[in-house]
């Protein structure tokens, strides 16, 4: 159901899609088809399309359950033709479409019915069928946090500079901290359980064995990104945010937390969350993964100049001694 005041015509797509947090894809609906077999099928879609040429064509279902995102995209040219859609668009693509193409989206909500619509991909997450981050889970990662920040940085179009230092709260056991390292950041884990020795064993990485809130507020500077993942209620996860992006000279330009909703009626406080992030002086922007459960992940980032208002010219003073300590490793804890 869209929100109020928004039209959901083509050119108003994407804000529309930004501002549906758990809407996987958004298309321009054509109806639901039904048929009785196989030749029906082909019949009906036919019958509802308008003459028009395709350039990719997406078909995946409505309900994921315990399917693997990554898992239903690998599988989808195989179904697409099983369902007579390779025969009928010939020249589209049965997978990730590229920028700039006209899509039909194919929506099972069953073994005899379809909605059918269309949309033009643009952003990563509208070339991707059914918005579904088509990536497995590498063996070598130690986490399935690995695969979600992957997404975020994906879907949000995260753009990290190499040597840009970054802290995860809540670390443990590392895979978000491993995708960070590879992208060629400085990463602090803070977070009381040891990280996977793999991740430990990455240059660049440095664990601090403590829990976010008693990590003094002078060693939380000099992090230009925020990265928190807990399994705690979304206040707790505020709270251990905020100290790091208000401690005084913080650096902090960019966020990306995920918050759990155990409850989805607790997705009520998600504009008062978003309100926080403004408060700090982010931009905030939300999205469920397909690769996430239920949690909303939000990338935020800086709006004006990264300094902190209370610390401001001790961050101009101190910066330049921060970063240069920061490959000694020095541990708070030690």
């Amino acid at each position: 159901r869209l929100p109020p005041g928004l039209d959901p015509s083509p050119a108003d797509l994407d804000r529309v899609r930004d501002a549906i947090v758990v809407a996987r894809t958004l298309f321009r609906c054509y109806g639901q088809i039904r048929w009785e077999d196989d030749a029906g099928r082909l019949t009906a879609l036919r019958e509802r399309l308008p003459a028009a040429r395709f350039d990719a064509v997406h078909l995946y279902p409505r309900d994921l359950r315990a399917l693997a995102a990554a898992d239903v995209v690998a599988d989808m040219p195989r179904l697409s033709t099983a369902a007579g859609l390779a025969a009928a668009f010939p020249e589209a693509t049965l997978g990730i479409a590229r920028p700039g193409d006209l899509v039909l989206d194919c929506l099972s909500d069953g073994d005899d019915r379809w909605w059918i619509g269309w949309h033009r991909a643009q952003a990563p997450s509208t070339c991707w069928p059914g918005g579904l981050h088509p990536r497995p889970l590498p063996g070598d990662k130690v986490s399935r946090a690995w695969l979600k920040l992957d997404e975020a940085i994906e879907s949000f179009g995260v753009e990290f500079s190499a040597g840009q230092h970054a802290c995860e709260l809540g670390a443990s056991p590392g895979g978000a901290c491993q995708r960070l390292l590879e992208s060629g950041l400085e990463v602090v884990g803070i977070d009381p359980a040891l990280v996977d020795p793999v991740v430990a064993a990455i240059p660049g990485f440095t664990q601090w064995r403590k829990r976010a809130r008693d990590v003094p507020l002078r060693d939380l500077r000099g992090f230009e990104w925020v990265v928190a993942d807990m399994n705690i209620d979304p206040t707790s996860t505020l709270e251990a945010i905020g100290r790091v992006v208000t401690a005084p000279g913080s650096q902090a330009s960019g966020i990306i937390a995920t918050l759990k909703i155990p409850e989805w009626s607790r997705a009520a406080g998600l504009d008062a969350w978003l309100g926080q992030f403004r408060c700090w002086g982010f931009t905030p922007r939300a999205r469920q993964l397909s690769t996430g459960g239920r949690e909303v992940c939000v990338v935020a980032l800086r709006t004006g100049p990264s300094r902190n208002r209370r610390g401001g010219q001790a961050a101009a003073r101190g910066s330049e001694g921060v970063r240069r300590a920061r490959p000694a490793k020095r541990r708070p804890d030690r």
